[in-house]
């Protein structure tokens, strides 16, 4: 039985090392191992809770928006602090607005080159190419001369021996199956996302004053609005949030879903694999109440078990019975032993690492493997991410959702099961991405209609001083991030935080195996899929990247040789 390494895993957030046991041709077995430590939970501790979002939000420099805003719930939930209507929907707009922006950036900077062979663009005809596109869309970018000057720069990179942004990949795969045209079609897309994205993240910048880590608030968010006022947001500010919304939502119509429904045709085999748990949890997002209504949030929240749609189970993340973390294969320690598993209001974050010292060959899974805790929803391994959420939604009827599932669907000639694979969950990111962008313009309309009646009010000034506050107080912040269900639990006492945990998303899907041995979702996701040359994992590359990893939701605190570079003492 050979066993593959990957270390890492390229073209993700953060680093990766995924090792795999293959016989047979298929992987039968895989550990998946986070080489990254977190300790931010134990940097907040004795903070201010108010500032918290600002620590909290540089747990990753690409998914702030949504470490902050779990922050700030949980410090709303904890002190009973409502946000105005105002500023819930200008909070809702920045994070569909991220949402899109990430699923995009995803599918074409980090998981495309698994389907697409570069190289083999430059074999294509443009004038064929056009027709292709102009086949699939209407988008305006699609002329044979525009498709040939495209060729002609990637013919430079090839030509020079660097291939730049392109290098380093298995492109004489024969896995890669897609015809010159289509390559070349998807590569004149990569590029143009590339300057999409950097347009329509202004959106952020408006209403954060910048992007990455914008700004926030507890109790709302930190602009006013004044219609006349140049030094606030202002119709002119309002004007052009609003053509970056329809720039976005055209992208996604006329390129994403169109070039997501053409490549998948080529690789519908892959409906075949990737399932992984078969189970899914998502917590919900964009509230259109109060924050905690959980009854009112346009992305439901529920947790299915075993694939099974028909059912959709309640889930309360502050229910100690529900949400737990194992730490069995985990480089942490738990002063009650590691073999239990602990609700995070009861977490620890005390590090303990075990493993080899570098450089080593393989590690010791049947001890400690991975900086990755293992979570755990009532017991069960859960996947959490855009195809839980599409799942979740689809299942409880939401018919935005389910129009969009059920077109997919129908253009590649495919079932409902085929979602349950590494092709579904790569067209679920895309469909939600549709959602959303259908979303962007409904949440934009209500914030002219809230302006237009006068309400402009972006804050609430209740309970912002700490005199108000409980001795001791605790909350739950939960945030629908792009990769996946977020949660942020705090504990404040006498006016400071004195516990505080984070489980993220790609904690839920690339964490390690538990005490009872269950697999996390990348591990239960790579069994059965067929390894070709073991030397060019190509397929397992497909399997996890679709679930986005963001490894990154961490700090750095070795080097290659196991020093310590950075020590954080609390004061």
């Amino acid at each position: 039985m050979a066993r593959i390494v990957v270390d890492p895993i390229t073209r993700i957030e953060g680093h990766l090392r995924i090792e795999a046991e293959v016989d047979g041709g298929r992987i039968v077995r895989a550990y998946s191992s986070c080489t990254m430590w977190r300790g931010v939970e134990r940097i907040l501790i004795g903070r201010d809770p108010r500032d918290a979002w600002a620590f909290a939000q540089r747990i990753c420099g690409v998914c702030t928006t949504v470490h902050a805003y779990a922050s700030i719930r949980a410090v709303e939930d904890a002190l009973g602090i409502d946000v105005p209507p105002l500023a819930q929907a200008f909070r809702n707009l920045m994070i569909a607005t991220q949402n899109v922006h990430d699923h995009v950036m995803h599918f074409y900077h980090l998981h495309a080159l698994d389907w697409v062979n570069v190289p083999n663009a430059l074999k294509a005809d443009p004038k064929q190419t056009a027709d292709l596109a102009h086949a699939i869309s209407d988008w305006p970018n699609s002329s044979e001369a525009y498709f040939r000057d495209v060729q002609s720069k990637l013919k430079k990179f090839v030509e020079s021996g660097q291939l730049g942004i392109f290098d380093n990949a298995y492109w004489d795969h024969p896995a890669y199956k897609l015809p010159p045209e289509a390559d070349l079609l998807a590569v004149a897309h990569y590029l143009e996302a590339l300057d999409w994205q950097r347009r329509v993240i202004r959106i952020l910048t408006f209403l954060g004053g910048k992007d990455p880590h914008p700004n926030f608030l507890v109790g709302g968010v930190p602009l006013s609005v004044n219609l006349a006022s140049p030094s606030v947001v202002n119709a002119e500010v309002l004007s052009m949030i609003k053509t970056h919304i329809d720039e976005l939502k055209t992208f996604v119509e006329k390129v994403y879903i169109p070039d997501l429904l053409a490549i998948a045709g080529f690789y519908k085999e892959w409906a075949q694999w990737g399932a992984g748990v078969g189970n899914y949890l998502a917590y919900g997002e964009l509230p259109d109440g109060k924050t905690n209504q959980v009854d009112r949030l346009y992305l439901p929240r529920g947790a299915i078990l075993g694939r099974d749609l028909r059912t959709v189970h309640d889930v309360d993340p502050k229910d100690p019975e529900q949400v737990q973390e194992s730490v069995a294969h985990s480089y942490y320690r738990y002063g009650r032993g590691d073999d239990v598993l602990l609700h995070p209001f009861e977490g620890e974050t005390e590090p303990h690492y075990t493993g080899p010292k570098p450089p080593y060959e393989y590690l010791n899974v049947e001890s400690k493997y991975s900086w990755l805790k293992a979570p755990r929803w009532r017991g069960h391994s859960m996947e959490v991410g855009p195809l839980a959420r599409m799942l979740v939604a689809y299942a409880k009827g939401k018919p935005y959702v389910k129009a969009k599932v059920d077109y997919v669907l129908q253009k590649l000639d495919a079932p409902l099961t085929a979602l349950f694979s590494t092709l579904g969950r790569t067209a679920a990111r895309a469909i939600e991405a549709w959602v959303m962008a259908e979303y962007l313009p409904q949440v934009y309309d209500r914030i002219i209609s809230l302006i237009r009646m006068g309400d402009t009010t972006t804050f609430n000034a209740l309970k912002w001083d700490p005199e108000t506050w409980p001795r001791e107080a605790k909350g739950f912040g939960y945030m629908e991030a792009p990769r996946g269900a977020l949660g942020h639990w705090v504990t404040i006492r006498d006016g400071k935080i004195a516990h505080y945990q984070c489980v993220v998303p790609s904690t839920w899907n690339g964490g390690p195996r538990d005490a009872a041995g269950q697999p996390g979702p990348y591990e239960a996701a790579l069994e059965g899929t067929p390894i070709q040359n073991p030397e060019a994992p190509l397929e397992l590359l497909r399997t996890v990247h679709s679930f986005d990893p963001c490894m990154a939701c961490a700090a750095h605190i070795y080097d290659a040789q196991g020093r310590e570079i950075v020590r954080v003492r609390v004061q």
